[in-house]
């Protein structure tokens, strides 16, 4: 097991030496290429079990993931996976063909601090070279790092470079590689995803913490505490806003924080969301909550939450009696709302005349349900609520599956807004209640599926995309928690 923590193993001796090969190495590019490359800002040296520009020579380990050509040169990436370093080599060329390595912390988005890194040009009577070797990321910083190789031949104005790949640590395995891929896009101002993601962060950082106890890597728990400390105050305070949806995401997030950290602090923050819930819970349509607190909307995936944080808030508490009757009101109220069709599937919510308005049928709406259920479940003893709950389950797996894969209904190519978390919040309630169950029926559409995504909708930084068949589409945090939660739920 790997923790991106700094090591603290690499000594001065070893930094001067690498530093000094760094220059006696580091030849000039031809003025013709620099003209040609990228503008370079200068970019920070980073130490970690060795420092920046370390000869590859002292590599006991030579992967490569990923490689390109220009003017029928090669251009290949190299990884040193045991010290997490990489390097970039170009070949079949002549003297003055340049090669470089990028170095990016946001998952190739950016790179402005990490371009041309060991730039270095062939020398005269060879046909190749290579750079020193470069950290992948910045334990120290808390940096999540990804690189890629470059070159150009000389007297030429094309450049090619690789795609986009990292070491394997942190990156081990499915899951752990879709976890570090997902922290890429973990801004470390903000303390959220995407830079200023809301409920869509809290289901990221939930993702996180669940492959964080399924894999048993613990690297990535800082963004718990870090999340927590800088968004406490944001908005309304305690993560609550006017979008009670919105509460309830946080909520649930805030219940596994404490789960995998024992911190009272965040079941406290947990119920304090669900306090202002159901604050929101009023008459209209004979009970709910409101989906806003600036209107009387009730629909399927705010009441959904409700149920679900309650359930686990009585599950962590002892003694309680308060959270449980929510949880048991909230469900006496929706199973008869008319929200759950003839279809055992679930519309959005309910149209002013407190009628089921047969919205779409979206993902997430079918998911939370099963997770609520199960929770209420271990509350309360009652298989009636499991039955009910595989009752969804077998419709859902069946109307929402297509080319073998879990679909959105109408899903599209992005990867940004709101729909691409969807999906994740689907899989995660299918896959709490697969475990609750005995025979453990949804294993099988849960193993295909994430098989599919891996094999067919992956890039090799281990950026998933919005369909899980494979096909046309862009890569986002979003898309990338869902493959996590699916990652985890199929374990």
């Amino acid at each position: 097991m790997r923790a991106m923590r700094p090591l603290r193993i690499a000594v001065l001796a070893a930094a001067l030496t690498t530093m000094s090969t760094a220059v006696a190495q580091g030849a000039a590019p031809p003025a013709e290429a620099a003209s040609s490359a990228p503008s370079v800002s200068a970019a920070s040296t980073i130490c970690n079990a060795y420092c920046d520009a370390r000869d590859p020579a002292l590599s006991t380990t030579d992967r490569q993931p990923v490689s390109t050509s220009v003017n029928s040169r090669s251009i290949v990436l190299h990884f040193d996976d045991t010290d997490a370093m990489a390097w970039a080599s170009i070949d079949n060329g002549g003297a003055g063909d340049e090669v470089w390595l990028d170095r990016s912390m946001d998952g190739g988005r950016t790179w402005s601090d990490g371009s041309k890194l060991g730039d270095t040009s062939v020398p005269s009577g060879s046909g190749g070279w290579r750079t020193l070797m470069y950290n992948v990321d910045d334990w120290n910083n808390e940096g999540v790092g990804a690189v890629r190789a470059c070159g150009q031949a000389s007297g030429s104005s094309g450049i090619a470079c690789t795609s986009w790949a990292r070491t394997t640590w942190n990156a081990w395995s499915r899951g752990t590689a879709a976890a570090t891929a997902l922290m890429m896009s973990y801004d470390r101002g903000s303390k959220l995803f995407g830079g200023n993601g809301w409920w869509t962060s809290a289901n990221a950082l939930t993702a996180i913490i669940d492959d964080a106890r399924i894999s048993g890597m613990p690297s990535y728990k800082y963004a718990i505490s870090e999340t927590y400390d800088a968004n406490i105050n944001a908005q309304d305070g305690n993560f609550t806003n006017s979008y009670l949806d919105d509460t309830g995401w946080w909520g649930l997030a805030w219940v596994d924080a404490y789960d995998a950290t024992g911190d009272s602090r965040y079941l406290n923050t947990a119920r304090a969301d669900a306090d202002h819930m159901s604050d929101n819970w009023n008459d209209t349509c004979g009970g709910g909550v409101r989906w806003n607190t600036d209107g009387e909307y009730k629909n399927a995936i705010t009441n959904e939450l409700y149920l679900y944080l309650n359930a686990a808030l009585h599950n962590r508490i002892s003694g309680d009696t308060t959270y449980l009757g929510r949880a048991n009101t909230e469900w006496s109220w929706f199973q008869n709302s008319g929200m759950i069709n003839g279809d055992h599937m679930i519309n959005d919510g309910l149209n002013d005349s407190c009628v089921n308005n047969g919205q779409t049928t979206w993902t997430y709406n079918q998911g939370v349900v099963l997770g609520g259920l199960t929770e209420l479940y271990k509350a309360t003893g009652d298989s009636g609520l499991l039955d009910t709950a595989r009752t969804l389950a077998d419709a859902s797996t069946v109307k929402l599956q297509s080319g073998g894969v879990l679909r959105e209904p109408g899903e599209g190519d992005s990867c940004t807004g709101d729909g691409p978390s969807f999906k994740g919040a689907y899989v995660r309630g299918l896959g709490k209640l697969n475990t609750q169950l005995s025979d453990h029926p949804y294993a099988a559409d849960l193993t295909a599926w994430a098989n599919s995504a891996y094999a067919n909708d992956r890039n090799s930084l281990d950026q998933y995309g919005p369909h899980w068949a494979g096909g046309a589409g862009s890569s986002d945090y979003g898309c990338q928690q869902s493959v996590l939660d699916l990652l985890n739920a199929a374990g």
